[in-house]
């Protein structure tokens, strides 16, 4: 429980910016759609160079807490405040609030790559035994649904009850610092006392491990497919506020759809940890993906005003989701103790880095992707103002939220069937 709440903070970050902060630039600030995707892509991509140098830095880290548990408390305090500042910028000239927003979520990300790189490394270093791993995410995804399920809900909501402008989004950031901060800080608090298996050396040069984590092959065929699929999701999760006002006709579904799409994670999660000992995780995630791609697609056929209709497709598409965030945190562990027990070093944090700089990196490219679509279909951006778009712009939404996201899930399935390093699953060891 205490590792898992670490995933509150996790979710909060990659959740929020990826669900309103592409809105909020091109519906708030009037940041022209173009723009606003390069705006919320830009500093994600710095994770690439960052968080491989962080993971490369905790491995190296030697102090009474172990060597990921300072480095995660940098983290969980300096973000906070740092989140905060993003909505509180000048909101004119577009220009400026632009470049103000670009600025403090670079910064933002560096504090988020300073927790979440040493926070993903840690399992493999708590525990030898892969069931034990695959029950540690468990706990750990469900912990991530919550805090998805409370930003991406509880976001919206907040910044609806304070008018929807400026001061809403700037409530709604206090509310997702909070958040941040009891799931940051408490994991730094619930793992004081947990294990810390490893007893190898890092190696020390960043751009020779890295070298040497791109040649194991188990990791790059998961991280390929894992980031394959993180594009497909950022592209969906942006897209929930246009799909909601522009293809519904309802502003207020996005929260219901929000909902529909992560809910099922929390009461889905046993299923799919059970179906994960019979089966394998390898083959659990490649059916997770399938229901993930097949249920979005068919959202295209939902027509204007038919969210009742829209509301259980997503629920599936939430089903699949879930089992498309445990499975490959589930199966990162088992490749970084393989790697320790064949190699002799620690090199959790280089795994890590890379894994959490590529996630990022798709989750940020999404949301880029999606504004660049906007942008060819000639989607008008407002400063809260209501503004009819073209049916060019708004069948560019409905295909950003369904057939793009279905398709870009679907790439990943061969890849993942590449993979080879699952263990034997219980039934067959009896």
């Amino acid at each position: 429980m205490g590792y898992a709440l670490g995933s509150i903070g996790t979710a909060a970050f990659g959740t929020v910016p990826g669900l309103l902060l592409l809105y909020y630039l091109t519906d708030v600030l009037g940041v022209a759609a173009g723009i606003a995707g390069l705006v919320v892509f830009a500093p994600k991509a710095w994770d690439v160079v960052l968080n491989p140098w962080i993971g490369n830095r905790s491995d190296r880290t030697e102090s009474r807490w172990g060597p990921r548990r300072p480095w995660m408390l940098a983290g969980g305090l300096a973000l906070p405040p740092l989140f905060v500042l993003v909505f509180a910028g000048p909101s004119t000239p577009p220009a400026l609030a632009a470049v103000w927003v670009a600025g403090t979520f670079l910064l933002a990300a560096t504090a988020y790559g300073c927790f979440q790189v040493p926070y993903v490394a840690q399992p493999a270093e708590i525990t030898d035994d892969p069931g034990e791993r695959a029950t540690l995410m468990s706990w750990r995804v469900a912990a991530l649904a919550l805090g998805i399920l409370l930003a991406g809900a509880g976001a919206p909501a907040v910044v609806d009850a304070f008018g929807s402008g400026r001061g809403g989004y700037l409530a709604m950031a206090v509310f997702v610092a909070l958040l941040l901060a009891l799931g940051m800080l408490g994991a730094v608090v619930g793992t004081r006392s947990a294990a810390t298996l490893t007893r190898t050396r890092s190696e020390g040069r960043l751009l020779e491990t890295l070298a040497v984590a791109w040649r194991v092959r188990p990791f790059r065929v998961l991280l390929i497919g894992f980031v394959v699929q993180a594009l497909g999701i950022g592209v969906m999760l942006a897209g929930v506020p246009y799909y909601s006002e522009q293809v519904l006709g309802d502003p207020d579904a996005g929260t219901l759809l929000f909902v529909a799409l992560v809910a099922p994670a929390i009461l889905v999660m046993p299923l799919w940890l059970r179906f994960s000992r019979r089966r394998g995780k390898r083959t659990g995630l490649l059916a997770a993906s399938l229901l993930f791609a097949a249920a979005a697609g068919l959202l295209l056929v939902v027509q204007h005003g038919q969210t009742a209709a829209a509301i259980p497709l997503v629920v599936v598409v939430g089903i699949g989701y879930a089992g498309m965030q445990m499975f490959p945190l589930a199966m990162l562990p088992d490749v970084i103790a393989a790697d320790e027990a064949s190699s002799g070093a620690r090199r959790a944090g280089v795994f890590t880095g890379v894994w959490t700089a590529a996630e990022t990196l798709g989750l940020a490219v999404g949301p880029g992707l999606l504004g660049g679509l906007l942008a060819l279909a000639g989607y008008v951006s407002s400063t809260g103002d209501d503004v009819a778009q073209s049916g060019t712009a708004v069948t560019a939404v409905r295909i950003g939220f369904t057939v793009l996201p279905a398709l870009l899930v679907l790439a990943a399935v061969p890849v993942f069937a590449r993979y080879r390093l699952d263990p034997v699953p219980e039934e067959d060891h009896a």
